[in-house]
């Protein structure tokens, strides 16, 4: 099978192409570096030649509801345009748990993009995962003062990015299957919990202070709406056996 994968240098990406190669297909990677941008379609009709399946796990790094919205109606309107053209039998998209009831922020964008593809000509599953391991990096990373980690105040329930991305081939060579089985991570923990452990094991011994978010978007994060449900599937993976291998 002749795979395309939107996204595939970025965290979820890399594992996708590399489980893709491992099950012996053919992946053709969609990304600025390969000569193809998603945001305005250069390069995407050569690329999609004979491409079975388009596995789209394409993310952009903001909070603004408005600027995500526009990444991801672009990137999926133009991906889908093309996939109709080139006759791709198959749009496989990688969302996230939550977007659904609480399409603030990030998460709108991701509403936006399963409005689009559920709304298309193409063939379509869509996958809704809880946060990756990562996202405490993220956080980390982008929400310091100084030695001080600022964390919001907020559930999670981590799961391997290597994990969502076997998933997701299972489902590209599968039939279109609408909105697959959510996928979860196997433990519910707190994000401060996960920052600290983070900082603890690249050796950072700041204080980790908790910071409650505003609005409708604060409340999700506190109350479990982005928790998967009861009939999701879980994943194996701990957030402390990852923690271990930084």
């Amino acid at each position: 099978m002749k795979i395309a994968v939107a996204g595939g240098t970025g965290a979820v990406g890399k594992p996708v192409t590399e489980v893709a190669r491992e099950r012996g297909h053919e992946v053709i990677v969609l990304s600025r570096q390969a000569g193809v941008d998603l945001t305005n379609s250069a390069g995407l009709a050569g690329a999609l030649e004979g491409v079975d399946v388009v596995i789209d796990v394409t993310s952009v790094q903001t909070q603004s509801a408005d600027a995500s919205r526009r990444f991801f109606g672009t990137v999926t309107s133009t991906l889908l345009d093309a996939e109709l053209a080139a006759g791709v039998r198959h749009h496989v998209a990688l969302s996230i748990v939550g977007s659904d009831k609480a399409p603030f922020g990030y998460y709108a964008g991701k509403q936006e993009q399963e409005r689009l593809v559920a709304a298309g000509r193409v063939p379509w599953t869509i996958l809704r995962a809880t946060q990756f391991h990562e996202f405490a990096r993220q956080i980390f990373d982008e929400f310091r003062l100084g030695p001080i980690a600022l964390v919001p105040r907020m559930v999670s329930q981590p799961v391997a990015a290597r994990e969502v991305a076997e998933r997701l081939v299972s489902l590209a060579e599968g039939a279109p299957a609408g909105h697959a089985t959510e996928l979860g991570g196997p433990e519910v923990l707190r994000m401060s919990t996960m920052v600290k452990k983070y900082a603890r094991a690249i050796g950072s011994r700041g204080p980790v202070l908790e910071l409650p978010l505003p609005g409708g978007f604060g409340r999700a994060m506190r109350d479990g709406t982005v928790l998967s449900g009861p009939a999701a599937d879980r994943g194996i993976q701990t957030y402390d056996e990852w923690v271990t291998t930084l």
